[in-house]
């Protein structure tokens, strides 16, 4: 007997989940029945792709199903399955670590909200560890296909684990698993025929196996007129592809139970788009978009959540090949009937038949959408406050679908509440008005007080506020919405559509101190000169219209990207501005150095860009206080 211990945040997690989900330990069944659907998927599809496992079939391999047997006298309940199985070495590494990097995010995630954590449990795939809310005591007895040996995992759930291979008679004949639990106090309600098979029925009910449960079950006798006890075994799932009976056969909530059985979440599905597809391609889509959006959406080993099935049997899940990246929040199946069974990862690179399934679905997935936008404007701000940011994803990458995407993403704006498509801004643009403006940055107060907003509050016109992190680098690519030109007010070139041909030009009149100031700032600045976008502040920097903004190069930079050309910004003045008009009653004061460096200082702060030398600013800052004291 090998004794182990188990993984540092195994244990952590164990202790949060006993402890935190208290409330709903029955989703421990549906935990157990998930994994052995896996297990029976996964044998499935090696024995009709692999011929060393197709010829087990039948020698050691038995039709799949899973049962459950409930021993009410004992406390005990089997869930067993003829599926893949483990060996020794799977038996640790599935049972006694948590590979996955998002582990320690779910273990910070925990809050003690029975309902919300019960949800996490699905999403960070730990759903093996709720069976120590209702067990004292787990034993885990497995073969793997094709191999001889049977080996035993023990755990009170505490400390370690125990596993030895079992000899003989007590050996596994077959392939498959089967977990004894050994209910506690807590645990001991679950040991009820009756219980058991509400619990399936409410989670498991479309796993497309069928669940058997065996239990002792009172039946009255009118010749001895009592009741008599009988040992009975009856199938308590429906056991059948869901997504393929017609859509007219179906309601709401078989399309819920489904939905939760296939994802572990708690709360039903924002909506859910049901495809079936028939002529020169024959395939059928079931999409879902969850009510909130995983936690871990936005960890690099985050893990899609769409099936692939081939005519009806189990492939492949979390391939980044069956939807785009940005759509990786959308949970469901593609069932195809024209996909080869022994297509691999590799080979769906270049199948031109996925290639166009998947087109499609994303198509339909974002037209729907639409659809939701137009008929049910409240329901999709739901999913905008979710999912906002990975659409914004899909403009950087598909180009096919990013008119369509341009449609569906909501912005802050400077002129009305909550929150506006681009459509809505459109409609509302100035008669004079020539394009669509929006502004970037870290945060949606520092953009709404930005001094380049100020000559388009005077004017009422409306500027877009994009302050997610990502906005900088995706909407720098994109020109045009419809026909319609959309132009980043940080750049340069903005400034001429604001232009008062009517007003005088004071740039001539302030000539002597923008080349002072040019001179003092020197390579700090690529030109200095007179503002028609400012109202209020004195001054602010903007870019050309092919250089990067000083927040894009910091988020290159952060990127690891080492040779940037240096930042060499447009410091633009005010020319009214009341500090403007004082430094130009004598360009060759001392001062004026000072306040060419200050000018410039804010002007970067007010971009979120930090200063270089902060303390040359603060002395700076200090000389210029003492003067004016």
């Amino acid at each position: 007997m090998s004794k182990q211990q188990f993984q540092t945040e195994v244990n952590q997690l164990l202790q949060l989940i006993v402890h935190s989900l208290y409330s709903h330990p029955e989703i421990f069944l549906r935990e157990l029945i998930s994994n052995s659907s896996d297990a029976l998927d996964k044998l499935r599809y090696l024995t009709l792709t692999d011929e060393k496992y197709k010829a087990l079939v039948g020698k050691g391999i038995e039709p799949p199903r899973i049962d459950l047997e409930l021993d009410e006298a004992n406390k005990t309940l089997s869930v067993s399955d003829t599926g893949i199985g483990m060996n020794e070495e799977d038996l640790v590494s599935h049972l006694g670590t948590i590979a996955r990097s998002g582990t320690k995010n779910f273990l910070a995630q925990l809050s003690g909200d029975a309902r919300k954590d019960s949800n996490l449990i699905g999403q960070f795939g730990v759903g093996f560890y709720s069976v120590f809310m209702v067990a004292d005591k787990v034993e885990v007895v497995s073969r793997k296909a094709g191999e001889e040996k049977t080996f035993k995992w023990t755990s009170d759930g505490k400390t370690g684990f125990d596993i030895e291979e079992v000899p003989g008679a007590d050996a596994r004949d077959s392939a498959g698993t089967r977990v004894l639990i050994h209910f506690n106090d807590e645990g001991s309600q679950y040991a009820n025929g009756w219980r058991l098979t509400e619990i399936v029925k409410k989670y498991s009910n479309h796993i497309e196996f069928p669940i058997f449960l065996t239990h002792d079950k009172s039946e009255w006798n009118a010749e001895k007129k009592e009741s008599i006890k009988t040992r009975t075994t009856e199938q308590v799932n429906a056991a059948s592809a869901m997504w393929q009976r017609p859509k007219s056969d179906l309601k709401d909530d078989d399309y819920k139970e489904f939905y939760k059985s296939i994802t572990g979440d708690w709360e039903d599905p924002l909506f859910w788009f049901h495809t079936r597809a028939e002529g020169t391609l024959e395939y059928t889509t079931l999409f879902y978009i969850p009510a909130k959006a995983p936690l871990d959406l936005y960890q690099a080993d985050y893990k899609g959540g769409v099936k692939l099935y081939v005519k009806r049997v189990f492939i492949m899940d979390d391939s980044k090949d069956l939807l785009p990246q940005y759509l990786r929040f959308v949970r469901g199946i593609i069932d195809s009937e024209d996909l080869p069974l022994n297509v691999s990862r590799e080979i769906l690179q270049q199948n031109k038949v996925l290639t166009n399934i998947k087109t499609a679905s994303v198509k339909k997935i974002l037209s729907e959408l639409k659809a939701i936008a137009t008929n049910d404007p409240g329901k999709y701000l739901q999913f905008i406050a979710e999912y906002n940011r990975p659409l914004k994803e899909g403009l950087y990458g598909d180009f096919a679908n990013r008119e369509t995407l341009l449609d569906l993403i909501r912005f802050k704006s400077s002129k009305v509440d909550g929150l506006t498509s681009l459509a809505e801004a459109k409609e509302r643009m100035q008669p004079d008005q020539k394009a669509l403006y929006y502004i970037t940055g870290t945060s949606e107060s520092m953009l709404r007080n930005s001094p380049l907003l100020e000559i388009y509050k005077k004017k009422g016109i409306e500027v877009l506020l994009l302050d997610d992190d990502i906005d900088e680098i995706v909407f720098s690519s994109i020109a045009k919405f419809g026909d319609i030109d959309l132009k980043a007010v940080s750049k340069s070139a903005t400034s001429e559509d604001l232009k008062d041909d009517s007003a005088p030009d004071k740039a001539e009149e302030i000539k002597p101190l923008l080349e002072k100031i040019k001179a003092t700032l020197g390579d700090a600045v690529k030109e200095v000169r007179a503002s028609s976008r400012l109202a209020d502040s004195p001054s602010v920097i903007v870019s050309d219209e092919d250089e990067p903004s000083a927040r894009m190069r910091q988020m290159m930079q952060a990127m690891g990207q080492k040779d940037l050309p240096e930042l060499k910004p447009t410091l633009e003045i005010n020319p009214d501005h009341e500090i403007i008009r004082k430094l130009l009653v004598d360009t060759r004061n001392t001062k004026v150095e000072d306040a060419a460096w200050l000018l410039f200082d804010q002007a970067l702060l007010l971009e979120g860009v930090p200063l270089e030398d902060p303390t040359t600013f603060v002395q700076r800052l200090n000389r210029v206080l003492n003067e004016s004291i």
